[in-house]
């Protein structure tokens, strides 16, 4: 039987169903949304990126090398909370050359994904605008 997310019990096994498999997923993303500010953030410059794309009319190569770069910067956001997450519980308050070393690739991964949205949101906005002049 699907376990609610709201239930006293803990679940330590696998998922029987994919429902509840869905439900831990949903879970998670709002886990997402609720703690992680920067999560929030390329959220609302992918919501931004997408309402230029439909004032701009993009044509559907753009519309998905727009979409590729939005969803990797917020993959790659949600891969650093993981690691910032599973260090925190290794290492708790106590500080390591390693830990931070993992966290700081971390965010150098959504660096780097970040990087190349910019660069695919000039070379995918900056013709569309043009073509309106």
């Amino acid at each position: 039987m699907p376990m609610a997310s709201s239930d006293k019990r803990k679940q330590t096994g696998k998922n029987r169903a994919f429902i509840q498999s869905l439900g831990h997923a949903w879970d998670g993303l709002r886990a997402l949304f609720h703690y992680e500010r920067n999560f929030r953030k390329h959220l609302a410059f992918g919501t931004a990126a997408v309402l230029a794309g439909l004032i701009l009319r993009l044509n559907v190569n753009e519309w998905l090398w727009l979409m590729l770069a939005i969803f990797l910067v917020l993959i790659a956001e949600t891969l650093n909370t993981i690691v910032e997450a599973v260090v925190d519980l290794v290492v708790g308050t106590t500080y390591h050359d390693l830990a931070k070393r993992a966290k700081d690739v971390a965010a150098g991964g959504v660096l780097l994904a970040a990087t190349f949205a910019v660069i695919v949101g000039a070379l995918v906005m900056l013709p569309a605008l043009s073509r309106w002049f």
